[in-house]
C-alpha cells in the first residue's frame, strides 16, 4: 500500500523557494538537496520535491506548465483555524499572493495563496465531527 507522498513541483529559483517556504516553518531534508532542488518535509508522510525548472524538465517529456495556468491545487489539512490563518499570513507576508478571502463554512475553513512560481495551495481545516465515515 502506499505510504508516502512526494509531490514534484518546478520552481525558478532555489534559494528564493527556500527562503519562502522557511517562512511557513517547513523544513529540508539536506540529503535531498543539491544546487537545482531540495525536498521539502511537509510531515512524516508528505514531500515536496522543488526542483528548478531545467532538472524538473530532464524527468519529463512534455512542456511545463506556465505560471498563469493551473493544472493542481495542493490542498493541505491543517489542525485547526488559527493555523490556517498563521501559515497564509505567513505565505502573504513572506511574498505569496492572495487568491481568495478567507473561507468559513463553519464545519470547514480555508484559505488559499499562490507561491512564488504560481502554485496554488489551499490550507484548510475541517471539524473532525462533521465528517461521515
Amino acid at each position: 500500500m502506499i505510504n508516502a507522498i512526494f509531490l514534484n513541483l518546478p520552481i525558478s529559483n532555489l534559494k528564493k523557494s527556500v527562503e519562502f517556504f522557511t517562512a511557513l516553518g517547513f523544513t529540508f531534508n539536506a540529503q535531498f538537496t543539491d544546487s537545482e532542488g531540495t525536498c521539502m518535509i511537509v510531515n512524516e508522510n508528505i514531500y515536496v520535491m522543488l526542483s528548478e525548472k531545467r532538472k524538473f524538465q530532464s524527468f519529463i517529456d512534455k512542456k511545463i506548465a506556465e505560471p498563469d495556468t493551473t493544472e493542481v491545487v495542493l490542498s493541505l489539512s491543517c489542525d485547526s483555524v488559527a493555523e490556517v490563518r498563521s501559515l497564509a499570513e505567513k505565505a502573504f507576508t513572506a511574498g505569496g499572493r492572495k487568491i481568495n478571502e478567507p473561507e468559513d463554512h463553519g464545519f470547514m475553513f480555508s484559505w488559499a495563496f499562490e507561491d512564488l512560481d504560481g502554485h496554488l495551495w489551499d490550507l484548510f481545516w475541517m471539524n473532525p465531527d462533521h465528517v461521515q465515515s
